[in-house]
């Protein structure tokens, strides 16, 4: 007896498979027995996908944040997305708040802990070197081992004021000393220049914003990939999307990927203003532009399960495999006429959107609205 079968799922490959979860972990992936039995068992006739659960790499949600914040389900099982890691919305000063309230929440709440201490309560957090404080950067990763995951540290000239690539130069040094954990680093306008956030970076740290469409791109003015970001990508560095509501270019993507250069994770920068008045709206929206740019449904959702768990370290995370966290989304792919629009105001034509249906978190199926309305479960 499982706790939860589903029967006849679809995965982003096209195989049939079906699911079986107990005690809060994925105990078969493949063919069930036919008399296989569970407290809640549901067939999806092959008409619903089953994906890992989706993990936003990049979310803004601490509630109490005064610039960017939003509620964690919100952006989290209420958009199909079963982990969100909010990126610096909180330093040594605040992440212990952070933890506590978001215990009540059904999506699993992460966090990349701000370098400074203060987190995002100013745009210029690092103008101040003094806000960066080794000790409590120290103490703030030993309080909560399993909340924070990594480092932030946001690199461009409105974050840093006078003080340049100095703030990366310390967050490295941070992160060296507290067990090589991932850094993700923000990048914009400059200074500092982007050759010089590049050079610094090593195999596993992230690149966020990849796509932006300022100068300090990742794309020369000619097109190209540029040299410093060619040296850190071979050096394994990574790079993630971060849409956000300035640092999403469909020109920047789409030339980007016809050079190869696709993204290691996908996600949305979200928080409240972007979420309700655009250009993100949710993880599922900012996945569907990429389907118009030259990405394929498995290249996808790759992108927001195995890459973003390996590039965060979850290794129980991302994955359909037996042992796995039983955390899943359903969702189905809508054909059907759409505009999307970029940062910048641009706006491409589409054709299909992933519509979220249910996240599956630790076992517990949760419903999206449409998953509601379109009966996925016939709950």
């Amino acid at each position: 007896m499982y706790d939860l079968i589903l029967r006849q799922a679809k995965t982003a490959d096209g195989k049939l498979i079906d699911l079986a979860i107990q005690g809060g972990k994925l105990a078969v992936v493949g063919q069930l027995v036919a008399e296989a039995s569970a407290t809640q068992a549901y067939d999806l006739h092959g008409k619903y996908w089953v994906s890992a659960g989706w993990i936003d790499s990049h979310v803004h949600c601490y509630a109490k944040s005064p610039i960017y914040h939003d509620e964690p389900d919100l952006v989290g099982v209420a958009s199909g997305v079963t982990t969100v890691v909010d990126a610096g919305s909180t330093g040594a000063n605040d992440v212990d708040d952070f933890y506590r309230i978001t215990r009540a929440a059904k999506t699993n709440v992460l966090a990349l802990l701000n370098i400074a201490r203060t987190g995002i309560v100013t745009q210029n957090e690092l103008a101040d070197l003094t806000q960066i404080d080794k000790l409590g950067v120290q103490q703030a990763i030993a309080r909560n081992p399993n909340f924070i995951i990594g480092l932030k540290a946001r690199m461009s000239s409105s974050v840093v004021g006078a003080n340049g690539i100095t703030p990366l130069r310390i967050a490295k040094e941070m992160q060296q000393e507290n067990g090589n954990l991932p850094l993700m680093v923000h990048i914009g306008n400059n200074p500092p220049n982007l050759d010089e956030i590049a050079d610094l970076l090593a195999s596993g740290d992230i690149i966020t914003h990849c796509y932006n469409g300022k100068p300090n791109r990742i794309l020369t003015p000619e097109g190209q990939l540029r040299d410093s970001i060619n040296r850190a990508l071979s050096r394994g560095v990574k790079l993630d999307v971060g849409h956000g509501s300035a640092s999403f270019s469909f020109a920047v993507a789409e030339m980007a990927i016809k050079q190869g250069i696709i993204p290691h994770t996908i996600s949305s920068d979200i928080y409240c203003r972007n979420r309700l008045a655009g250009p993100v709206h949710s993880l599922a929206t900012v996945m569907s532009k990429f389907f118009s740019i030259g990405l394929t449904l498995s290249q996808v959702i790759d992108c927001v399960t195995r890459h973003a768990a390996d590039a965060l370290r979850l290794p129980e995370k991302g994955r359909l495999e037996v042992g796995a966290d039983a955390d899943l989304t359903l969702f189905t792919v809508q054909q059907s006429p759409q505009v999307f629009v970029d940062s910048e105001g641009l706006s491409v034509e589409g054709e299909q959107i992933l519509v979220p249906l249910a996240a599956i978190v630790g076992g517990e199926p949760l419903l999206t609205e449409e998953g509601k309305s379109t009966n996925v479960f016939k709950l």
